[in-house]
């Protein structure tokens, strides 16, 4: 199936129930339990992109006090801080628009534990449902009017502070999986 010219992705990533995301950031560590049981294709992709250093190096790109800070486009990489944080085009893009090369399908509709808390990670997408990639955001409070179009896989367990600090531009420095 293509979406928008790219194709519907499976992950080859076998979800094991019990990984915890480590996103190093220039604002400090922000630990995040995996939900593998109710969103076990958002936690693969997640993983097989952290695994293969796909999130390292790039930038937060959006921030919106009091509701979300986003990252995961490997378009801000050789962008500096500065200009991802003004919405300067980059060498590859406009810093939010790209993406891995395929979508994954969305799991908010089978999700059991699909609200969006302080803290949670979410994949972000455009119109279409089945259009997550790469591109994912924290909570900055609760956000659950999101619950029924965008999927929850994953909850902070440390570094709720470092998310509030995180502002456009700062760096996803890496991303690690651990396990519990």
């Amino acid at each position: 199936m293509a979406l928008f010219g790219r194709r519907l992705h499976t992950p080859q990533y076998e979800v094991r129930g019990n990984e915890v995301a480590v996103l190093n950031t220039s604002r400090g560590i922000i630990r995040v339990r995996l939900d593998g049981a109710g969103a076990p294709i958002h936690v693969a992709n997640f993983c097989e992109l952290a695994l293969s250093g796909f999130y390292d190096g790039t930038k937060f790109h959006r921030y919106v006090p009091g509701f979300v800070i986003q990252g995961g486009d490997p378009n801000t990489r050789e962008m500096s801080s500065a200009d991802v944080a003004a919405g300067i085009p980059g060498p590859a893009g406009m810093p939010g628009t790209g993406g891995p090369g395929y979508c994954i399908r969305e799991e908010f509709t089978t999700n059991p534990n699909n609200s969006h808390d302080d803290g949670a990670l979410a994949m972000a997408r455009s119109q279409d449902p089945n259009s997550a990639g790469s591109q994912f955001y924290l909570c900055l409070g609760s956000q659950h009017g999101l619950d029924s179009g965008y999927t929850v896989f994953g909850q902070t367990v440390q570094g709720k502070e470092n998310i509030s600090s995180l502002r456009a531009g700062d760096v996803l420095e890496s991303v690690t999986i651990e396990y519990a």
